[in-house]
């Protein structure tokens, strides 16, 4: 299903609620937006709590890389 949104002034958009739905998206939520090629692409970043923050460091590893896989939603 497509769905059309118009940008507003102040550059704002709407959500369409069925992709809200899908996604998850609620109030709050952080969504990134880059671009592919001529097309925008949009992914919903989920909050992290403290208990997955404190779970990333439980198991070790590479901080450093753990930070930038989290930061892009990838952990």
């Amino acid at each position: 299903m497509i769905s059309k949104t118009k940008v507003s002034k102040g550059h704002l958009t709407v959500v369409p609620k069925h992709i809200r739905k899908s996604l998850g998206v609620h109030e709050g939520d952080v969504l990134e937006w880059t671009t592919d090629g001529r097309q925008a692409v949009v992914r919903s970043r989920k909050r992290r709590t403290v208990d997955d923050i404190t779970a990333i460091f439980s198991v070790g590893g590479d901080a450093v890389r753990d930070k930038k896989r989290l930061a892009r939603g990838k952990l």
